[in-house]
């Protein structure tokens, strides 16, 4: 049995979450239940002075029990460079906030693990990481330019356009052949953003499903299939998906086998990876969900192989 840790997670306010379908929630309970003391703080509760990493944070004890799910102790000024292992689980936007996130814990790691490894979140983001397995993929283009996504279209006819820092299906459109709104819908992403779009090919394999598939320090844990609404593009929870349960084919594990290491070798022991028609459209390695669908469909609790892959890399006191 591995030692006691001190854990201290960074997430959004905990009286806010689902227990029904939080991964953080079932991460935090696994942990308290293998005797590990936990901490939480938010995002803002982080500071960095003199190389030294602190947060305002609170102990704090959970339980599954609705509308009464955490008791928080005392805030205290903890230095996170002095617990085991450090939960970065604040949900996305991916924004400059995220990213100064990332750069102050990584004073910390990996003498004080922090999961998923900041560096490698920052140079990961969700819909960036994943091009760099385009064989994997179904054709995609990253721009700005008006010119190149009219060309695209126009190859492809049924194309998906979304913000490149999206989360939770937010901004995703599907935009048909005949779809009149596409210099429209660009005006408008222009004007709230600077940054490119992701235009992907359409895969109408999306009505049938898109598989959620989580990877533990690079290996297959489980997965679910996220069925989109009717009348919606979209197969994400957060705007009406349907969780199902699912098994893998041979071409998905392949993907699987294929990115599985180099996870592994960036540090990314929790990752969501989304498949749809046998393609990978993203890798989510900022805070991944699906642990509880999982349980509640197979009986498999991979917050355990979790915390046994952390508890692994936790370096000796």
């Amino acid at each position: 049995m591995t030692r006691a840790l001190r854990v201290a997670v960074q997430m959004d306010p905990i009286g806010s979450i689902d227990i029904k379908g939080d991964s953080t929630f079932a991460l935090m309970l696994e942990a308290q239940k293998r005797g590990h003391a936990l901490w939480h703080y938010h995002p803002r509760d982080l500071a960095l002075h003199g190389g030294r990493v602190t947060a305002w944070a609170q102990p704090v004890e959970v339980r599954r029990e609705a509308g009464n799910h955490f008791t928080l102790g005392t805030e205290e000024e903890l230095d996170l460079g002095a617990v085991d292992v450090v939960l970065m689980r604040q949900d996305p936007p991916f924004d400059m906030a995220y990213i100064t996130a990332t750069h102050i814990l990584e004073h910390i790691h990996p003498k004080t693990l922090v999961v998923n490894d900041p560096a490698s979140v920052r140079n990961a983001p969700e819909k960036l990481f994943v091009t760099h397995f385009p064989e994997l993929m179904p054709e995609t283009l990253v721009t700005s330019d008006k010119r190149r996504i009219a060309t695209f279209r126009q190859k492809h006819g049924d194309i998906i356009v979304k913000p490149l820092f999206g989360n939770g299906g937010a901004g995703v459109f599907h935009l048909r052949p005949d779809d009149p709104n596409i210099a429209a819908l660009l005006e408008m992403f222009t004007e709230r953003s600077r940054e490119p779009l992701v235009v992907q090919k359409y895969v109408p394999a999306v009505r049938q499903g898109d598989k959620r598939i989580i990877l533990v320090d690079g290996e297959i844990g489980g997965a679910i299939n996220r069925v989109p609404a009717e009348g919606e593009a979209r197969s994400n929870m957060h705007v009406g998906g349907k969780a199902t349960q699912t098994t893998l084919t041979d071409r998905e594990r392949e993907i699987c086998a294929a990115i599985g290491p180099e996870l592994k070798a960036r540090g990314m022991i929790f990752v969501g990876i989304d498949v749809i028609g046998g393609f990978l459209t993203e890798i989510n390695v900022t805070s991944p969900t699906g642990l509880q669908e999982v349980a509640r469909f197979d009986g498999i609790h991979l917050e355990e192989m979790i915390w046994d892959a952390i508890e692994a890399r936790v370096p000796a006191p």
